[in-house]
């Protein structure tokens, strides 16, 4: 992968990625990372200006001696769900096997509350279900807890019907692996895992990994390691936001997620063992050691 095929990063989340554990941002580091990603000075003063006008960050300081600093936690913007991510690595080594239940949702809501009934259905698909037809889901995971929490925040729970069966047909397909190609669009979740893997394998030949068990090996700048954390956190989440984390019983053999999430996890650790600046951004604590976290509870 060539630098004209990274990720495009959109400024906004540069400045986020950049955010130091005591809230700061020093201009001089955050134009140095933006120039290696083909960003411009006037870019990254126009973005800057948005986030202190919307309050989100305090400005002190002219030029590339200012400082920002963030009013608010601006983790969310930069990872997946923590507990998402640790159920993908669980999944990834063997340690979360599926036990052949599928949970359904099923809702009527009248027109009248169409904007709580398309809150539902957002909510169903941000934990990974799946439309089966009109008004019912389907999840391989026990995720009827946080669905009722949302119905009974949005004020639909009378609406909503739960289900739990082993016994799943649609039309004339009911073995468990040709549904879930049915109802999920795993050729593009794969594709955007390949992605993923493309970057991480590049990274990681950049600096240096390839057969460098002895020793350290020659690795990047302190900027330029700023800049490849940034656009592995930029593509892991684009990978990992649309995938409903199926059960590995549920997926094609030699699965493109988990390989790429095993070279993502192997870049961020040869990442953090390299030397960087006076001060290292949220960002390397928000991927820290998850995959031995996940799998070692």
């Amino acid at each position: 992968m060539t630098d004209t095929e990274a990720p495009q990063i959109p400024t906004r989340l540069l400045v986020q990625a950049l955010v130091r554990t005591d809230g700061s941002v020093p201009a001089e580091e955050l134009y140095e990372v933006a120039g290696t990603l083909g960003m411009t000075d006037q870019q990254v003063r126009l973005c800057i200006k948005r986030l202190v006008a919307e309050g989100a960050f305090t400005h002190e300081g002219r030029g590339r001696k200012a400082v920002l600093r963030a009013v608010a936690d601006t983790s969310g913007a930069l990872a997946p769900d923590a507990a998402f991510v640790r159920l993908a690595y669980r999944q990834d080594a063997g340690a979360e096997p599926w036990d052949g239940r599928w949970h359904l949702f099923a809702f009527a809501v009248p027109e009248q509350s169409r904007a709580a009934r398309d809150a539902l259905r957002e909510e169903l698909l941000r934990l990974g279900a799946a439309p089966v037809q009109g008004g019912l889901y389907v999840s391989p995971h026990p995720i009827g807890g946080y669905v009722e929490q949302a119905a009974e925040r949005l004020g639909i729970r009378t609406a909503l019907t739960r289900a739990t069966s082993t016994d799943l047909r649609i039309g004339s397909t009911s073995e468990p692996a040709a549904l879930a190609a049915a109802l999920w669009p795993l050729p593009e979740i794969a594709a955007r895992y390949e992605t993923l893997a493309a970057l991480a394998h590049d990274r990681l030949t950049r600096i240096g990994a390839a057969g460098a068990a002895d020793g350290p090996a020659p690795g990047p700048t302190p900027v330029e390691r700023l800049r490849y954390a940034v656009e592995l956190a930029a593509e892991f989440t684009r990978a990992m936001e649309p995938d409903p984390l199926l059960p590995p019983e549920l997926l094609p053999a030699d699965w493109a997620g988990t390989r790429a999430r095993a070279l993502a996890a192997e870049a961020w650790e040869r990442l953090r063992r390299l030397p960087g600046g006076p001060g290292e951004p949220r960002l390397f604590a928000l991927y820290e050691d998850v995959p031995g976290r996940a799998t070692n509870r």
